[in-house]
């Protein structure tokens, strides 16, 4: 802003929307970026928003600019990463520029070996390990597209994505420490592999094949000049119908989306550590490695569960790794609000701590102000961020230069044309309505990977080939401020009231008692729909208290038709709850593809329960 002259954010938002050119060019430059050879146009949408093209004739590649110039820059010795294994493996450990690059050209000049040619697909199925980052930059490296699969996945699931994306070869982990078990991923893999005759190669990383791939290789694998559009990576969204969604994503998509919300949204600067609870199955693995990387800053790796083994390790990582950056979903909030065992997080210091950062799922206002107090201590901002698979990226962040409500997600991100749309199309405020995004963005899919189709349908056939429909419910207040409300297909209309589930779940959660909650609605004759709660609880709290609640937050007409008591809810991989699902089985209709929910089990408890 003092750069080029601007008195507020807003009059710099407005600008980064409306003159597209001026901005990314201002971004990248800012942000020094490394082009092998300059674009020569910003972008050209002349056949349509849905499938723009970014930076033309350029020249770009994510591991020259995340490696290769910091090593060429003298901080080859800087930190990278630093590893926090799973219980029973070993300590953690630093591994810098010079050691990471080190594997990557091994594991680049081995690719090379193979009947791999650029843009082949490579698959990984394997944790949060220095490995895993070495394979992903050695694909970039060498003009490959990246397929991550979630490590927790199952056979179906591992099948669907690998043949979807026609992987050659498949990184993967014969075993994976959880909890202190061993799981035999590298069964479920050779199990996969079967029913995939063009997959050539599976790897182990965590057996000597891996050193024993690495010493395959001859010569060196030098980064290559890849074109600004080459795609990078695959990474398939985790809906709980259907098949799995494959979003393609190219190196300068990447590069320019992902170095923008890490540099703005979460100020991270060199040799500052930056921890993130996530997976690289996930987009915000390979979100936190590129963008972190980019600007030399470590990113602490957590393999395994935070709560093990013991109740305090997440508060002990953060305090040994003096963690700058911490990133955490309102899932894990909650489960640590509740913590009996251990010294807790107030046993630990957290002075270094300077940004927070959630996504993914809508907070409610304990859990934020708990995060907020407690882990924060008053001064630390929660950058809650908000976007998708899809567009490798946000369509609304805070910044930490500007005042928050709680739960807020700010006043939309920079180079994001965001609005909230009525049913008719039109912008609305202090309403709730559609998100929506009204110009293209360098990191958005151009298509769903083999079905444009439904890409298309999934997002432009609501309000035309000119708006990006995004699938959640947004508001507006008189402020400014942005604020979500759950997926539009979530959505409640009880008599005409239309309410999201993730408001009544806020509400639920506000009772002392109550330590999660999932709302959906049913079909009734009366109403049109009513309200079904499910919830993790104390046991004496009854139904019909947790039923008088609901009303007295959320007014009588929104009184909860039946509340549940589950042992755990439905979720997928990542921690959101799966409310399609669980009305699908509450109802008894066919549940779908379920390789990405991670304790399908309790759909049957919820079946039974609508028959009472």
């Amino acid at each position: 802003m003092e750069q080029h002259g601007f008195k507020s954010f807003e009059s710099l938002h407005k600008k980064s929307v409306s003159d597209l050119n001026w901005f990314w060019t201002s971004a990248l430059d800012d942000m020094g970026l490394e082009w092998f050879c300059p674009f020569s146009k910003v972008f050209d949408d002349s056949e349509g928003f849905p499938t723009t093209r970014w930076f033309l004739d350029g020249k770009i590649n994510i591991t020259h600019n995340c490696l290769d110039r910091h090593i060429r820059d003298g901080h080859g010795n800087d930190v990278a990463l630093i590893y926090e294994p799973d219980s029973g493996c070993h300590d953690s450990n630093q591994i810098t520029y010079n050691q990471l690059k080190s594997l990557v050209d091994r594991c680049a000049a081995s690719l090379n070996q193979t009947s791999l040619k650029k843009g082949d697909a490579v698959g990984l199925y394997a944790p949060m390990s220095v490995e895993t980052v070495a394979v992903m930059f050695a694909c970039f490296q060498l003009g490959l597209r990246f397929a991550p699969i979630f490590c927790g996945f199952g056979e179906h699931a591992v099948v669907d994505r690998l043949e979807s994306c026609e992987a050659k070869i498949l990184f993967a982990n014969e075993n994976l420490q959880r909890r202190g078990k061993s799981i035999n991923t590298g069964a479920t893999a050779l199990e996969a592999s079967k029913k995939l005759p063009l997959l050539e190669h599976i790897i182990h990383l965590d057996t000597d094949q891996w050193e024993q791939f690495l010493n395959k290789g001859t010569g060196t694998a030098p980064t290559i000049e890849t074109e600004a559009e080459d795609p990078c990576m695959i990474i398939y969204t985790s809906g709980t119908t259907g098949k799995p969604k494959g979003t393609v994503h190219t190196h300068a998509g990447v590069l320019a989306q992902v170095g923008k919300e890490l540099r703005y949204s979460f100020d991270i600067k060199p040799n500052e550590p930056f921890f993130w609870v996530t997976d690289i199955g996930w987009m915000m693995g390979p979100w936190e490695l590129i963008g972190c990387l980019l600007f030399r800053t470590p990113v602490v790796l957590l393999d395994g569960a935070p709560n093990h083994p013991h109740p305090d390790r997440l508060w002990e990582i953060i305090e040994k790794n003096r963690v700058v950056t911490l990133g955490i979903s309102p899932t894990a909030i909650r489960l640590f609000m509740n913590q009996t065992e251990g010294k807790g997080v107030d046993g630990y210091d957290f002075s270094h701590l300077r940004i927070m950062g959630s996504t993914g799922e809508a907070w409610d206002e304990a859990s934020y102000r708990w995060a907020f107090e407690k882990i924060g201590k008053k001064r630390v901002p929660i950058m809650n961020i908000s976007g998708g698979t899809e567009i490798m990226g946000c369509h609304l962040q805070p910044y930490p230069v500007l005042p928050l409500k709680p739960m807020t997600l700010g006043k939309g991100a920079l180079g994001m044309d965001v609005h909230v749309f009525n049913d008719e199309g039109n912008p609305i405020h202090e309403e709730v309505g559609h998100l929506v995004c009204c110009r293209p963005a360098p990191s958005m899919t151009k298509s769903f990977l083999n079905d444009h189709d439904r890409y298309l349908t999934t997002y432009f056939e609501k309000f035309g080939d000119q708006v990006w429909y995004h699938g959640d419910w947004a508001s507006i207040d008189q402020d400014g401020f942005w604020f979500l409300h759950g997926r539009t297909d979530d959505t409640v209309k009880v008599a005409g009231k239309r309410v999201g589930p993730a408001e009544v779940e806020s509400a639920l959660i506000l009772h002392q008692q109550v330590s999660q909650a999932a709302v959906i609605g049913i079909p009734d004759d009366l109403k049109g729909q009513t309200i079904v709660c499910f919830v993790v609880a104390e046991e004496e709290v009854t139904e019909e208290e947790l039923q008088n609640f609901v009303a007295e937050k959320m007014g009588k007409p929104l009184k909860p038709k039946a509340v549940f008591k589950i042992v755990e809810l439905p979720k997928t991989r990542s921690g959101k709850i799966v409310r399609g699902t669980i009305q699908r089985a509450f109802l008894g209709e066919p549940l779908g593809d379920l390789s990405s929910v991670e304790n399908p089990n309790t759909l049957s408890t919820i079946a039974e329960f609508s028959k009472s």
